[in-house]
């Protein structure tokens, strides 16, 4: 991994980090340090004095928090750099009570209509807040939300209730899959609650109809009508201040895209994997799937402008280099500064279908959507739950899924960034699971990046990286009965990149399956997560060689400190 040129600026960060690092581990001494690695003397040092211990990996992390080579720096995930989320306003003072639009809070009829006209209207205005009271709605369409700056509030997820009777096949269309046959992409995209930019709306249920694949990424489907702003002279991963070339399309504020391209030899997918031997022997021509997700395109906004040099909102999530290409590019317009919170999204109870036959009862879907939010929404008999497909710097705060069973209960799709999903639960089925049907858990995939899955309750489902070599995500804290599988197609490539880290994972079933993953997933870190077996689902690394990875506190989750990777970082000065 390529150490940060930005010498000045480390040196600065290095003695504040190290104060705060004492204060996010409560533990500024830390007492007896583990060993690395998981033989029975680190279990027992861990267990000694029956308190947890300060992470000696956690240590090595302040020291170099935006360059490590196995943890990743997640510390500005989700809205506004890790911002909390707005309360009770939006920063527009129109407010529209679906009430008044003539929706019944009783279940009698299709209320879809009247809150779809309550959300254009606060749009139309340049946002606002759409309240819908306590009640049960009956929804025969999908609630889109298609303007910036509007936010759909319920009572609370115990009190309104928005009850989905129809299907997205039966709504827009059969949703074929890219790669042919018979598989239903509403397996992996839409919601009865879908976040999306208005015109991305239209251009994709367009293509729908014409049984076109629209493209999922941040430049809508045509990826060569992007437009260069500038190109940037090379930097290295964890800058946060680069050179440009041109500045004069630049201000603060703004969001733009970091655009890397894959040369021939394929160094940028060899970078975001870790380098050296292993990578560079991996055989990448024909891992096509993989290789339509290039070129990379990361959003970020600019909070400063001064001459020709430029500093983004987050660090630079990889070494930038000639070879690649590197421009700052305009992008498809993004939806920002909306959210959904405060309801119960219920579906029609009907059997979990076949594996990618799904028909479309699927929960709230984040499209195209930047500094975008869920707070306090529970989805009930879904298809899929909560979708990221190419969203970024969202946050998912105190979300659900519930009910008869899901495929993917959470899935993070092709080109999502930067998102923070925190206190979320997936809840035991409430009926046998169909012959057929199969159950992932928390997906990433699709080169996404920089993505956080914090203080989760998984009563069911499996920690699927669905191949297409995401990296550098961190889940931590989490209790989960591991009895999903996790998928992914073969030319989709690497299960996962480099800087991967599982940090305090309680596995209660005791079942191996992507939770320690230090024999698999190169430059990472698996740490605090309990002793597992292996099942039938037994996976190989994709990389030869030595693939540089940490094991600490194996077997003794809650011994080692920071308890939470993500609220540790988040400490760390801004």
């Amino acid at each position: 991994m390529a150490t940060m040129g930005n010498i000045s600026r480390r040196g600065l960060l290095g003695s504040a980090v190290a104060v705060a690092a004492a204060a996010a581990t409560g533990a500024a001494d830390g007492g007896t340090a583990f060993a690395a690695g998981g033989d029975t003397a680190t279990r027992a040092a861990a267990g000694a004095g029956g308190r947890p211990q300060t992470s000696p990996l956690w240590r090595e992390f302040t020291a170099a928090p935006f360059t490590h080579p196995q943890i990743p720096f997640i510390g500005r995930a989700g809205y506004r750099g890790g911002s909390d989320l707005p309360r009770h306003r939006t920063s527009h003072g129109f407010t529209a009570n679906v009430l008044h639009y003539g929706a019944k809070p009783d279940n009698s009829a299709d209320a879809a209509p009247a809150i779809n006209r309550a959300i254009a209207a606060a749009g139309e205005r340049g946002g606002g807040t759409v309240l819908i009271p306590e009640g049960t709605y009956r929804i025969d369409d999908i609630i889109r939300i298609g303007h910036s700056d509007v936010v759909v509030r319920g009572a609370g997820s115990g009190r309104t209730t928005l009850h989905a009777t129809r299907n997205l096949t039966e709504l827009i269309g059969v949703y074929g899959s890219r790669y042919g046959g018979d598989k239903s992409s509403w397996s992996w995209a839409g919601g009865l609650i879908w976040l999306c930019p208005k015109d991305r709306w239209t251009s994709l249920t367009d293509a729908i109809k014409a049984k076109d694949w629209p493209f999922e990424g941040w430049t809508g489907n045509k990826r060569d009508e992007w437009r260069t702003l500038t190109t940037v002279a090379p930097a290295r991963l964890g800058d946060r201040t680069i050179t440009v070339d041109d500045t004069r399309e630049l201000k603060r504020g703004a969001l733009v895209l970091l655009r890397l391209a894959d040369d021939s030899a394929h160094t940028l997918l060899e970078h975001m994997a870790g380098g050296g031997p292993g990578p560079q022997a991996y055989y990448w021509d024909d891992k096509t799937k993989l290789t339509s997700y290039v070129p990379y395109e990361w959003p970020v906004r600019i909070t400063a402008v001064h001459g020709r040099r430029v500093t983004l909102e987050r660090p630079l999530p990889l070494d930038i280099r000639p070879e690649w290409d590197p421009r700052l590019t305009t992008l498809a317009a993004p939806l920002t500064g909306s959210g959904v919170e405060g309801l119960t999204l219920e579906a029609v109870e009907t059997p979990q279908s076949q594996h990618l036959l799904d028909q479309g009862y699927n929960g709230v879907a984040f499209q195209c959507a930047y500094d975008c939010w869920a707070d306090d929404i529970t989805v009930r008999h879904v298809d899929n739950g909560f979708g990221l497909i190419g969203a970024s710097a969202c946050t998912l705060r105190r979300t659900k899924v519930a009910g008869r069973g899901s495929h993917h209960p959470y899935y993070c799709r092709e080109g999502s960034h930067d998102n923070l999903i925190e206190d979320f639960t997936i809840e035991q089925r409430t009926v046998p699971a169909p012959a057929g049907t199969q159950l992932h858990g928390i997906n990433v995939e699709g080169l996404s990046s920089y993505n956080v899955w914090s203080r989760g309750a998984m009563e069911m489902g499996t920690f699927d990286s669905h191949r297409g070599m995401p990296f550098a995500n961190v889940r931590t804290d989490i209790t989960v009965n591991n009895n999903g599988r996790h998928g992914g197609d073969a030319s989709a490539g690497p299960l996962f990149g480099a800087r991967f880290t599982h940090w305090n994972i309680r596995v209660t079933n005791g079942r191996a399956g992507l939770m320690r993953i230090d024999g698999l997933a190169p430059c990472s870190a698996s740490v605090g997560v309990s002793e597992v077996t292996e099942f039938d689902q037994i996976d190989v690394p994709d990389f030869t060689g030595d693939l540089h990875t940490r094991l600490e506190a194996y077997g003794t989750p809650e011994a080692v400190r920071p308890q939470n990777l993500h609220d540790a970082q988040r400490a760390l000065p801004r």
